[in-house]
């Protein structure tokens, strides 16, 4: 029962979802949609089925119009190596299943891979973009650049574009989505501080930093501060952001 109930709740409708059913329905594009559907959701198996394996928490995943996407419930500073295994199974598992399809579904599966992969937030594009941003700037630029890249992206695509109403839905949705990411842009950089403050994450390779400066900390590094006494640790740095009472 424990079981059924779990996944129950954590597969969730978009309600345009249901629309764009009901439109397909009665416009004869009901079998290619329930297709395009079927592929959406092996794909996000793939990403669920590795997830499971590292133990991250899946908090939702939302079937949407043209897509789906897992939401995670886990901390940001997870493994970079973590991250990218659940990422790049999705796209595998969906390279799979293109070899069972015939050749019309095939091309939708390639087409809708190949839209997926595009830099922009939050198709796995964007991800893989983080992620190697990540392995060379610090959290907080990987995170601003790949907003950037994103908006950039989708104001290229409407620029060359010829107008397309399945389009302009995805790039409304999608444009919303880069918008509220950035609002929050603060809030996600606080946390991952935060979480560096709260728990002691045990990273392997070390990063010395000419200042206090915790706008240059790095995911998957530990990392030590230089102050007028020599080097402090991060713990030590993050504590004059956190601890009220070392401010009184």
């Amino acid at each position: 029962m424990e079981r059924r109930w779990i996944i129950k709740n954590i597969f969730k409708i978009h309600p345009f979802y249901l629309i764009c059913l009901l439109i397909c329905s009665f416009t004869g594009h009901l079998k290619d949609y329930i297709m395009i559907s079927i592929i959406i959701l092996f794909h996000e198996f793939g990403h669920i089925l590795v997830s499971i394996i590292y133990k991250w928490k899946i908090d939702k995943v939302v079937i949407l119009p043209f897509g789906a996407i897992t939401i995670f419930n886990e901390y940001i500073n997870r493994p970079l190596k973590e991250e990218w295994f659940i990422l790049i199974f999705g796209p595998i598992f969906q390279l799979v299943l293109s070899f069972f399809l015939n050749d019309k579904y095939a091309y939708y599966s390639n087409v809708i891979l190949l839209f997926n992969l595009l830099p922009i937030y939050p198709l796995d594009g964007s991800k893989i973009l983080n992620i190697l941003l990540n392995k060379f700037i610090s959290f907080k630029k990987s995170h601003l650049l790949t907003i950037y890249i994103s908006f950039i992206t989708v104001v290229f695509i409407i620029y060359k574009s010829s107008f397309n109403l399945i389009l302009v839905l995805i790039l409304l949705f999608i444009s919303k989505s880069i918008l509220k990411e950035y609002k929050n842009h603060s809030l996600i950089f606080n946390r991952f501080l935060l979480e560096r403050y709260n728990n002691n994450f045990k990273f392997k390779k070390y990063k010395y930093i000419n200042s206090l400066d915790l706008n240059k900390m790095k995911k998957d590094y530990r990392h030590f501060f230089k102050s007028k006494n020599g080097y402090i640790t991060e713990k030590e740095n993050l504590k004059k952001r956190f601890d009220f009472n070392s401010k009184k």
